[in-house]
């Protein structure tokens, strides 16, 4: 089969290609296949769609098809990721942002506004790319933050997007894992804003291959329930928080009841917030009597 002439006809045999060969892609197949056209081009996407389309195809494009059809996320073969309108560096040693977290972001910045805490300290446990930390660091120009990752690599990557978007003069980056007795000495507590997004997955869960075989199994996976690092971090928090401070825990869609019932048993209040889809997305945890 001789290859196509064109992008054009190389987007749709692309596209093709991925429908084919993953199920998850579905309606993505298409827009894959433009994002992967246009890095291999070094354009955008618009750019491509507006000006590249007649142009003859770039000698990587089907490497690139290739790779997405073994399931290798579209971020991973890019190797960045957009997340609350910035652009994060991402490599397999840190989970893809989401846009699913953004609720959580969305959160701390409404109650730092609602507090009138801009200059606010912020702890981000399981840092990873340092999406959460950096998202929020960007929307609260006089905040300071902490982010702590068990991973060094992950480190690495959370602090090359500190710098890519000028925030690293805010933002330390410290290795430490809440497993371990003393991880929270020196940090400098209280926190005004803590931010989370701990493993949660159930060990058995079925999951997309994407997922599964490519991002960091480190920071997915928690136990048969899902809920070990909760029940490991939870308890800690009442001691970092501040007394009206708030703790930001992304959750499974389906753990909300469970772990409020481990805040509870932490002397913590809860509160829940919902992803556009309307799923369990975000529990707030506060110090009993301050308002959340």
């Amino acid at each position: 089969m001789s290859s196509p002439a064109t992008v054009a006809a190389a987007l749709r045999e692309g596209a093709a290609t991925l429908a084919a060969s993953l199920a998850e892609v579905g309606d993505t197949a298409r827009l894959d296949a433009e994002l992967l056209m246009a890095h291999a081009l070094g354009v955008s996407r618009s750019d491509l769609l507006l000006r590249h389309m007649a142009a003859a195809v770039p000698g990587g494009f089907a490497a690139l098809i290739a790779r997405r059809a073994a399931a290798e996320p579209v971020a991973y073969i890019l190797g960045e990721q957009e997340f609350f309108g910035l652009p994060f560096r991402v490599t397999p040693d840190v989970l893809i942002p989401r846009a699913d977290s953004e609720v959580l972001v969305e959160a701390a910045l409404g109650h730092a506004a609602a507090r009138g805490i801009a200059g606010a300290k912020l702890l981000d446990c399981g840092t990873g790319s340092g999406c959460l930390l950096l998202a929020v660091l960007h929307g609260l120009p006089g905040a300071m933050g902490v982010g702590i990752d068990r991973s060094a690599p992950a480190l690495a990557i959370a602090a090359e997007n500190a710098r890519r978007l000028k925030l690293a003069d805010r933002a330390r980056l410290v290795l430490a894992d809440w497993h371990e007795a003393g991880w929270e000495r020196d940090l400098g507590a209280p926190f005004d804003l803590i931010l989370a997004n701990p493993p949660y997955v159930e060990a058995d869960a079925p999951l997309d291959s994407g997922v599964r075989d490519h991002e960091p199994a480190s920071a997915l996976f928690a136990g048969p329930e899902g809920l070990d690092d909760y029940f490991c971090l939870i308890p800690q928090l009442p001691a970092l928080l501040a007394p009206d401070g708030l703790a930001l825990l992304e959750i499974g869609a389906t753990q909300a009841e469970a772990v409020a019932d481990i805040a509870a048993a932490s002397g913590l209040a809860s509160r829940l917030y919902r992803d556009l889809a309307g799923r369990a997305r975000v529990l707030a945890l506060s110090h009993v009597g301050a308002a959340a």
